[in-house]
This record gives C-alpha cells, sequence and structure tokens, in this order.
C-alpha cells in the first residue's frame, strides 16, 4: 500500500490526460500489440493447414463438448451449492465457503493429478473398491474440469444469491403468488443475464485450460493441448497462432457480453435480504449435502498429502522423506524463490498499476477514461496460452526477453483485469465531489488520494494483493512458452515431473503453492478482520 502511495506521489496529477495517455499507451503496448503481433504472425497456408487437420477438428468439437458438459455440471452443482449456503441456516458458512474454495488455490494440472491418484489403473479408490475402467479421456476431462471450474461457478453465483432482493419476495408471499410463479415472474429475469455471464466464464475457463486435459486427457486431445505440442514440442509458432486465435473466440464473446450487458444503474439502494425460515430438516439435509460436496472437491488436493511421504506409490509404501529430498535436489528451492519473487513483485507492481489506471477511469470522467478503461479490461478476453505466445513472439528478441521480469509483466498483464475491476467499483461509489472540495479548499489531488482514497479503499487493496500474489504462484498457462531453466516457476515442476512420472514430486510441489498461497489469504483475512474491527470502533 505504501508503494501505491509512493508511485502516485510522483504522478502529475494535475494533468490527468496526460497520465491516461501514458497508461494507455502502456497497456497499448503490452496488450493489443503482442496480441496482434500473433495475429499477423498466422500464414494464410497455416490456416488452411491447421483448418485441413484431422487432428484440429477433432480437438476443437472435443474441447467443445467437454467444456460444454463441465459447464453445465458445473453451474448445476454450484447453484444447489450456493443456495445451500446463502438461503438456509447453515452453519459455519464461511468456513465452509473457504473450504470449498481451497481448489482454486492449486494449478489446474494438480486436479487432473488428484483424479488420476484416486481413479487411475493404481488409484486409491480404484484398488479399494475394485472398480474397472480409466479416468482417461472425456470423462476424466469432464471430472477434472468440474473441480477446478466449480469454486469459481459457487462464488459468483453465491455473490449474485446474496444481493438479490428480498422486498418482491415477501410481496409475492403476502399476495399468494405461487413459488412456480415467483421463480418465473421475479428470479428468472433477476438471474438471466448474471447466469449467462456465470455460463460464459466457466464455459471459457474450461475451454482454454490445458492442465486437467494434460494430465487426464490421453489420446483425448482438446485445443489447447494441441496449441501447447505445437508451440512447446515442435515449436511451430505459425500454427500455434491459428490455434491460439481458436481459443480467443468464447473469451472474446463472454467479453464482449459482459461489456454490452454492464449494469449501469445506481447500485446504490438499500438491499433487503430474504428471510430465512426456520425448517430443522432442511437445514440438516443442507447440511449433509454441502459436507459432501465439500469432501467430494477437496479429496483430490487431500490424496496429496499422503503421496508425498510414500516412497514410490503402488510399489513401494514405506514412508519417509525421500521424495521431498529428491525435489529439493531437483531445484524446488530455487523454483520457488522464483515463483515467490515473481508473485511478489507482481502483487506490488500489479495491484499499483491497476489502482491508478482505475482511479483516473472512475474519478476523471471523459472519452480518455472510456478507452483507458476499455483497454484495461481487454486482458480478460485473452486466455493464458494465447497471451504467453503473444509474448513470445512479439518481445523476442528484446532486452527483457528471458528474464524474470518477462514472467513479472506477462502475470501483471495476465491478472490485471479482475483487480482493476475492484478497484473501478470501490473508487466509483466514493462520493465523486471530493476532487471538487478539495479544489475549492485548496486540497490538492495527491492529499484527497493519501488521506481519503487510500484509505476508503483499503480492504480492496488487500484483495487486489491477495489475488495478483495466489494467480502468480499457481499459473501455468501464460509463463509456460516464456520461462528458461533459471527463471522458471515452480508450478511448471508439475508438467516436468507428470513427464518424468514423478507424481509424488508432483504432490509435494502442488502442497507447497498450497501453502504459500493459504498464508497470504490467512494474512489477508487476519489484516481484514483487524481493520474491519477498528473501523467499528
Amino acid at each position: 500500500m505504501s508503494a501505491a502511495v509512493r508511485v502516485i506521489s510522483r504522478i502529475p496529477l494535475r494533468r490527468p490526460n496526460l497520465v491516461k495517455l501514458l497508461l494507455g499507451i502502456f497497456l497499448f503496448v503490452t496488450v493489443i500489440c503482442p496480441l496482434g503481433t500473433m495475429l499477423a504472425n498466422m500464414a494464410g497456408s497455416d490456416i488452411s493447414g491447421v483448418l485441413r487437420l484431422p487432428r484440429f477438428k477433432e480437438a476443437l468439437f472435443n474441447s467443445i463438448y467437454t467444456a460444454a458438459a463441465a459447464t453445465v455440471i458445473s453451474i448445476v452443482l454450484a447453484w444447489s451449492f450456493a443456495l445451500s449456503v446463502i438461503r438456509t441456516n447453515l452453519r459455519f458458512r464461511e468456513m465452509l465457503t473457504v473450504f470449498v474454495t481451497l481448489p482454486m488455490l492449486i494449478p489446474s494440472i494438480s486436479h487432473g493429478m488428484g483424479l488420476v491418484l484416486l481413479l487411475g489403473a493404481n488409484g486409491i479408490i480404484t484398488r479399494t473398491f475394485g472398480l474397472s475402467g480409466t479416468i482417461y479421456g472425456f470423462h476424466g476431462i469432464v471430472l477434472g474440469s468440474v473441480f477446478y471450474a466449480f469454486p469459481v461457478a459457487f462464488l459468483m453465483l453465491a455473490d449474485i444469491f446474496k444481493y438479490e432482493d428480498g422486498s418482491p419476495y415477501e410481496a409475492a408471499e403476502v399476495l399468494g403468488i405461487p413459488r412456480k410463479n415467483q421463480f418465473f415472474s421475479i428470479t428468472f429475469p433477476y438471474l438471466r443475464k448474471p447466469l449467462i455471464s456465470v455460463v460464459f466464464a466457466v464455459f471459457t475457463l474450461i475451454f482454454t485450460d490445458y492442465g486437467v486435459p494434460l494430465m487426464v486427457g490421453g489420446r483425448f486431445i482438446t485445443l489447447p493441448v494441441l496449441m501447447y505440442q505445437e508451440v512447446i514440442g515442435l515449436l511451430n509458432f505459425s500454427r500455434g497462432s491459428v490455434i491460439g486465435s481458436f481459443l480467443l473466440i468464447p473469451a472474446v464473446a463472454a467479453f464482449l457480453f459482459d461489456l454490452l450487458n454492464r449494469d449501469r444503474g445506481n447500485q446504490n439502494f438499500v438491499i433487503q435480504e430474504r428471510a430465512k425460515k426456520e425448517n430443522r430438516l432442511r437445514d440438516i439435509v443442507t447440511a449433509c449435502y454441502v459436507l459432501l460436496v465439500c469432501i467430494i472437491i477437496v479429496l483430490p488436493v487431500t490424496v496429496f498429502v499422503p503421496l508425498t511421504f510414500i516412497n514410490s506409490y503402488p510399489v513401494d509404501m514405506a514412508l519417509s522423506f525421500r521424495n521431498i529430498a529428491r525435489t529439493m535436489n531437483m531445484g524446488a528451492g530455487r523454483y520457488l524463490a522464483n515463483s515467490f519473487s515473481i508473485a511478489a513483485f507482481v502483487s506490488v507492481m500489479g495491484t499499483t498499476l491497476a489502482w491508478i489506471t482505475a482511479y483516473f477511469t472512475a474519478r476523471t470522467p471523459g472519452k480518455p477514461s472510456r478507452i483507458l478503461h476499455l483497454i484495461s479490461i481487454t486482458s480478460l478476453a485473452i486466455p493464458g496460452l494465447v497471451l504467453g505466445l503473444s509474448y513470445v513472439l512479439f518481445f523476442k528478441g528484446s532486452f527483457i526477453y528471458g528474464s524474470l521480469a518477462m514472467l513479472i509483466l506477462v502475470n501483471t498483464i495476465h491478472f490485471m483485469a479482475s483487480p482493476y475491476l475492484m478497484a473501478y467499483n470501490s473508487l466509483g461509489k466514493i462520493n465523486s465531489n471530493l476532487e471538487d472540495v478539495g479544489r475549492t479548499l485548496g486540497v490538492g489531488r495527491f492529499r484527497i488520494i493519501r488521506d481519503v482514497l487510500i484509505p476508503q479503499t483499503r480492504l480492496t487493496i488487500l484483495e487486489m494483493l491477495s489475488y495478483f500474489f495466489v494467480n502468480s504462484m499457481m499459473t501455468i498457462s501464460a509463463v509456460s512458452f516464456l520461462s528458461t531453466v533459471r527463471n522458471r516457476p515452480i508450478s511448471l515442476m508439475i508438467t516436468q515431473f507428470e513427464a518424468q512420472l514423478f507424481l509424488e514430486g508432483s504432490a509435494f510441489v502442488s502442497l507447497l503453492i498450497l501453502g504459500c498461497n493459504l498464508a497470504v489469504k490467512y494474512a489477508v483475512y487476519i489484516i481484514t478482520k483487524t481493520a474491519k474491527r477498528k473501523g467499528e470502533q
């Protein structure tokens, strides 16, 4: 936070349009130019060649098929889980919410690995119950994608349900309107647009992921895996660009839908929470259901703990620290330091950049602000794999290419849009006349930022720092094309160990990432709780 203040103090705040221009140029160079370079890299022969490839058509169909199936399952489960948590008198709801979102703190490839350890040919559940069949292929990808996407869908739906006004439902009860009619007349109109946004977001998340398919796909290849093989395996950047352009389609569609349907109305009205009727049987059934879902969702994560301390599953089940020692000898300590450095720098730089940008777009109206806002959220429409490849093509040969600074830059841009929107929404809710009043009283813009706006948005800033750190620690997409042996983040060791069939090492690395992210999340929680307590006093 203090770093943000120091950076802002050096900015010529009396010339907001100049600052917007500089920010716009920076984002244009780091977002639009790399993407344009990737699209320009597509040769006509490669486009036609890729479109004629049987593997491409198969991968495209597989990606759509698996993403659609996993999206439906994830949203149905998340819908029922969110209703169970928000609309009942469930106890320990905050703890359960934290518990069920644990899978968001590890890379997607770890979910696939967890499924292999549970349901593979030698999986724990497979061996225990004598199950037959295989986890590899369509069913494995769908199941792994559900584990990966369910927490995201749940958080989005829970946020929607939490802010639904209960007044119309009370009026409907008084008028004797049946529950069925209430759903179609009140609930469905309210949920229609937000639910479409959730569907787009979850579908895009699954469609562009290569971690789960890489681990459990087998011969059932998807589009991101095909792109990964073309670029990493064959160094065919032109074909990779063509495939990457197809990965952009659902992300761009989701981006445009959110942009065109963003609620511009006043959100300052008082929302009355829906009343929760006392129903002991409902609460008991709900508690059992929620507990079962929590256990299932975190099962692939918890299996990493015993696997780390088993010599060689399932050949040698003796307990030891051999896998930990072997993993550390292969450079895990150095790569963890790389990841921590990247995440720390991205947290500070990303939060500073996102907050400053949000300040000028939210607090200084005008056409330049609208253009800067649009550029700032453009990265929402660029999957990590596509952004990583575009950075390879755009920055190759430059002084930054192959350095740790490159990984910091790509992660900052990759994850900037969501924290930017957090700051944009928070700053937009603060009285818009502050700067005018300050100017009248002779109070400068910087003093208003330092003494009013930063303290007012400190909790948002903490959430922004946490978001950047956690995602930078666990990402395997944007950095996979840009890292070298020296600056490789620890998350990429999971793919390395997977290729070497050293699953015990992958389990340990996943636990290291989870532990770091949990520590940061807990620290943010404690600071936030302390700040709220002081604010109440």
